[in-house]
């Protein structure tokens, strides 16, 4: 939104702090999903099993379309080069991203599955 309302210095100071907070969220995603593959271990049906054939897809979008597209956006930006390219790329970056938190939305679903299976065989 900040690129058709924001003026060129909202953009760069916008697209700074995604590169920045992506080089946080890297990490931290990374963790999450080590610590919840050890978690579920062998299990590889129902709502663990869908959590964990997501995952890759999560990681392989972050790393390999979110990532170089925030370098591109943000390299684009400081250079003020605002062309027909920094807005394609701006598209795929947001599909890559609504992607993502909708993959991760299953997630969430699932892991509230899971801890209501639990809490009513408890």
């Amino acid at each position: 939104m900040i690129e058709l309302f924001g003026d060129i210095s909202s953009v760069v100071i916008v697209k700074t702090a995604i590169l920045f907070g992506a080089f946080l969220l890297i990490p931290l995603m990374a963790i999450t999903g080590i610590t919840g593959a050890k978690m579920a271990g062998n299990v590889n049906k129902g709502p663990i099993g869908r959590k964990k054939k997501r995952m890759p897809l999560i990681a392989f979008n972050g790393v390999f379309v979110l990532l170089p597209c925030a370098l591109y956006l943000y390299y684009l930006s400081s250079n003020h080069q605002f062309s027909y390219t920094f807005y394609i790329v701006q598209i795929i970056e947001f599909i890559a991203g609504v992607t993502n938190l909708s993959l991760m939305a299953l997630n969430i679903f699932d892991t509230k599955k899971l801890r209501s299976n639990k809490a009513q065989s408890a």
